[in-house]
């Protein structure tokens, strides 16, 4: 699975696990899934990203700037097309069980290809839409990095988590308009600032709970 990654790529994830406070030593897992995406990539159109040193800020280090906000246990990424964030979130963190929930078939091919190459212990696929996945309150948490507004992801993934579970929804600028169209009986508990390494742009993660 070992592409040549020019040094230039190299620096840039170093640099940026440096950034968010994570072990260099988990570039050469990030890269080989890297490598395996860019691969299916070519035939199956898996993401409109297609230079792998973009790759490194906008799927890698972006879905890596959540980390810090991410509790032990299971969390289901809700939507996670080619595994993004719950692919680079499983390898860097061996404490969260991670379900990718994907109804699309060739990326859920590729998802399983992926836990199947990378050992990830902690990661399993759903091949289902979110609101079909028959797991009510299994979760601690929920990820959603594309998918839909704060109250849409709650309709279709809500019931999968737990009394005390977190929506963490992954936005650009802050969602105001979203946090005040959430449905009754839910809030948003906190809206964190997040800055991706190399990426000029907005970045915020909203945790959306039950409210008290």
């Amino acid at each position: 699975m070992d592409i040549p990654f020019p040094d230039p790529l190299r620096q840039r994830l170093d640099a940026g696990l440096d950034a968010l406070g994570l072990d260099r030593a988990l570039a050469a897992p990030l890269l080989d899934y890297l490598a395996l995406l860019l691969r299916w990539n070519r035939t199956y159109n898996l993401t409109a990203v297609r230079d792998p040193e973009e790759m490194v800020t906008r799927h890698l280090l972006d879905s890596l700037a959540m980390h810090p906000y991410v509790r032990p246990g299971a969390l289901a990424d809700l939507g996670t097309g080619p595994g993004l964030p719950g692919i680079p979130l499983a390898i860097v963190r061996p404490d969260v069980r991670v379900t990718l929930v994907e109804s699309n078939g060739k990326k859920a091919r590729f998802l399983r290809e992926a836990v199947r190459q990378l050992r990830l212990g902690n990661a399993r696929v759903a091949e289902a839409r979110a609101e079909a996945v028959d797991e009510p309150g299994a979760y601690a948490q929920v990820t959603a990095r594309a998918l839909d507004t704060l109250a849409g992801i709650l309709a279709v993934g809500g019931h999968l988590l737990s009394a005390d579970g977190r929506l963490l929804a992954m936005k650009g600028v802050h969602p105001a308009a979203e946090i005040a169209a959430l449905p009754p009986g839910w809030a948003a508990l906190a809206v964190h600032p997040l800055a991706v390494p190399g990426l000029d742009a907005e970045r915020h993660l909203v945790e959306v709970g039950r409210a008290a």
